[in-house]
């Protein structure tokens, strides 16, 4: 007698992988500063760097752009908002931020995005959210605290404060833009074709903010230096194009379609701690105990609110992924 196979395992199933997707976007997008480190103390400027990344990572996705080119005509303003916010805004802001505020205290604020998007689920979309999934992200939050080490030379800086949290609000764009047209069935936008046109975007404005011109190019044909090791320049900045932007952002959008923005946020946490963690190994930047402490909770938080999520249609508070909409094909015999 053949085994029908449930909605519900492969709901599981579906949620598993998205989860997976997610930790591995959050693993991608932490190694950028430890590669990007080295290339800004041997004389590039942080915003040059920010500006080879995105160019670069649009350059490698032209190829998807033209073949996805009808979404130029379908989904305008989705590009142009995941491009300004998602791409372009996110970076510029936390880069702006830093330079009046400490970088712990701006990736602090940057990183309140999770609880913006519940924020954004309960008051702008009117749709409850569970205790469980509040709670994970208050965890999440205080456990990003302890490993920035907040309570260390904090200053306050009313203008760096603002542009921190704007930083936090265009990943709040990123997360809920990413999500964009999931139920729209056979006319849901191709999240490869978005993420392409959404880097073309991001590399425009970045030009204007950035002026390339006056890159210092000698850099990139010397070697950094990486805890006493000598790097190849170009190596670090091939590693932050491909793999901390272009791997990823597709693992990140693609993730937040399986799972949905709110958990997606709250998993993206866990790029602080990789980021600590690849710190430690090749920077020499060593954890103290309240660090380790903090990355156990920020795991914790996004644990309790990955298993806090009802179904989809489902008179429950929404708390995260709606795995079912991936799945409309009919239950297979194994």
């Amino acid at each position: 007698m053949p085994v029908r196979t449930s909605v519900s395992s492969q709901g599981n199933r579906g949620k598993g992988i998205g989860l997976g997707l997610a930790v591995g976007s959050a693993i991608a997008f932490g190694g950028s500063g430890v590669a990007a480190k080295p290339l800004i103390e041997a004389g590039l400027d942080p915003l040059h760097v920010v500006w080879l990344r995105v160019t670069g990572a649009a350059l490698v996705m032209l190829p998807l752009a033209v073949r996805h080119r009808a979404l130029l005509h379908r989904r305008p303003a989705l590009l142009a908002g995941f491009g300004l916010l998602g791409v372009a805004g996110v970076q510029a802001f936390y880069f702006a931020s830093i330079s009046r505020m400490p970088v712990a205290v701006a990736l602090l604020l940057e990183y309140l995005a999770p609880a913006l998007v519940l924020g954004w689920v309960r008051f702008v979309q009117r749709r409850p959210v569970t205790r469980a999934a509040a709670f994970g992200v208050v965890l999440a939050v205080g456990g990003l605290a302890c490993v920035v080490e907040v309570w260390s030379g904090l200053r306050f800086d009313a203008l760096g404060l603002l542009l921190a949290l704007a930083a936090a609000c265009c990943q709040v764009g990123y997360f809920v833009l990413s999500d964009q047209g999931s139920d729209s069935g056979d006319d849901v936008p191709d999240p490869l074709g978005v993420i392409a046109y959404g880097l073309l975007v991001g590399a425009l404005v970045l030009t204007a903010v950035a002026r390339p011109w006056n890159l210092d190019r000698s850099v990139l044909r010397h070697t950094a230096g990486m805890n006493g090791t000598e790097v190849p320049a170009w190596l670090l900045l091939a590693w932050i194009v491909l793999i901390a932007t272009v791997v990823a952002y597709v693992t990140g959008v693609v993730s937040v379609r399986r799972l949905s923005p709110p958990v997606a946020g709250v998993v993206a946490c866990l790029e602080a701690v990789v980021a600590t963690v690849l710190a430690w190994i090749l920077l020499g930047e060593h954890l103290s105990l309240p660090q380790i402490a903090g990355g156990a909770v920020v795991l914790l938080g996004a644990f309790i609110a990955q298993s806090s999520t009802p179904a989809k249609g489902s008179p429950e508070p929404v708390a995260g992924g709606t795995p079912e909409r991936e799945l409309p094909v009919p239950s297979t015999a194994a």
